[in-house]
């Protein structure tokens, strides 16, 4: 049996105001080729489908009418599971429509374990597949929160809740399996962030809990598991150095950070030996660059020398640039406008680090909300109003917690 494992693919996201649906609608069409061409027989997708929770109808066109590509081909089974960007319930709201086609969806975790545990069978009814859609398990999912408990109390919670659930699903999948009497493969799902996971710059990961937690070990998973699907990082990646515990990271670039890395998705291949011990064999197969993404970095002399290499190449890009030079220019997007007038590139963001460094770390026109996350700008709020430094980390945390709690709200449940 073959599966796919991708996920993070934010479905509606801008960059820097540029909207990426042309984008977004080749890769999911590779994509069904992809599975065509690989005969895949099952697709995993591990969380952030959508960028918002409240995605626009073109994003909602292209992943209704994916679904429907891979349902009509020889895929059999499509199980998706929410991650932090996604609304549980609108995921959920055409789930069981949706298990006609063999597309499972996990939206939220509830009071059901059991429903994360998935039986997937083949065209003669024989099963062939146990999948734990474990979706992302938010704050409340596995903590109950108690006045007066310190950071410490609730990261350990945190850890508590995820190895439990974790653990739970697993017990639930070994029970099914030998009631089934079949020995096939367990595959687990989750959207979390693991220790020593990786990260780039201006990627959108969020840290997914308040405090200084927000990653789980590799040993908190059942060794059950004869693979784990892992979404939320963006780089592709193994956690702890496991061949089958793994992030396929985002197919698309999220960020100009991400521009040079080589996307890809995992097809996973379980085979059995002759004392019916199961193997999982994992092949990435790389992801066209649809969109090129350019950051270009330097003084005037080597930003401009950059971008006629670009104009040579008849370069369609989007590009970044970021002045580094000892001259203040102060007519650089003028200079840089000029400079890309007669080609097919397009700037993007332009980032004047000269200016930026003059004015002493104050905002400046060419600094923009951009440069900034949301912890930077209270931080810099605390700072304008003399706030005193003792009491700014008390502060800064019930804000952080605050900005999670409307980031785990889910608007479509209203």
């Amino acid at each position: 049996m073959k599966v796919l494992h991708t996920s993070d693919w934010h479905i509606g996201r801008s960059l820097y105001g540029r909207k990426r649906y042309e984008e977004v609608e080749i890769f999911l069409t590779w994509l069904a080729e992809t599975i065509q061409e690989n005969s895949i027989d099952a697709l995993l997708v591990a969380g952030d489908v959508f960028d918002t929770s409240a995605p626009s109808n073109r994003a909602q066109e292209l992943y209704y009418r994916f679904l429907c590509r891979v349902a009509a081909s020889s895929c059999r089974h499509v199980i998706i599971v929410a991650g932090n960007h996604d609304s549980p319930s609108f995921l959920n709201a055409p789930k069981d429509l949706l298990k006609a086609l063999d597309v499972y969806v996990v939206g939220s975790s509830t009071e059901f374990p059991e429903d994360e545990v998935l039986v997937l069978r083949n065209e003669q009814d024989v099963p062939e597949l146990i999948v734990c859609a474990v979706p992302y398990l938010r704050d409340r999912d596995i903590r109950v929160a108690e006045a007066g408990e310190s950071v410490e109390d609730k990261e350990r919670k945190l850890i508590d809740g995820i190895r439990t659930h974790y653990a739970t699903v697993a017990a639930l999948a070994e029970q099914k399996r030998e009631e089934l009497d079949v020995n096939i493969p367990i595959v687990a799902m989750g959207h979390l962030f693991t220790a020593g996971g990786r990260t780039v710059d201006g990627d959108v990961v969020r840290e997914l809990y308040v405090g200084s937690l927000a990653h789980v070990t590799a040993g908190i998973f059942p060794t059950i598991f004869d693979y784990l699907a892992l979404g939320h990082l963006h780089i592709p990646q193994k956690v702890n150095g496991s061949e089958t515990i793994r992030y396929s990271g985002s197919p698309l670039p999220m960020g100009f950070g991400e521009a040079k890395q080589q996307k890809s998705v995992c097809q996973v291949a379980f085979d059995q030996d002759e004392d019916h011990i199961t193997t999982a064999s994992v092949q990435l197969i790389d992801v066209p660059v649809f969109q090129k993404l350019e950051r270009v970095k330097g003084d005037w002399d080597g930003i401009s020398s950059r971008i006629l290499e670009l104009s040579a190449m008849d370069s369609q890009g989007w590009l970044e640039v970021i002045y580094e030079g000892d001259e203040v220019i102060g007519d650089l997007r003028e200079r840089l406008e000029a400079a890309i007038s007669d080609t097919q590139m397009v700037i993007l963001r332009i980032k004047n680090n000269r200016i930026i460094d003059r004015v002493l770390g104050q905002i400046h026109e060419e600094e923009t909300l951009d440069d900034l996350n949301v912890n930077d700008v209270f931080e810099r709020y605390l700072a304008v109003h003399d706030v005193p430094e003792d009491q700014r980390p008390e502060l800064l945390r019930a804000y952080q917690e605050t900005v999670s709690s409307l980031y785990e709200d889910d608007v479509q449940a209203e």
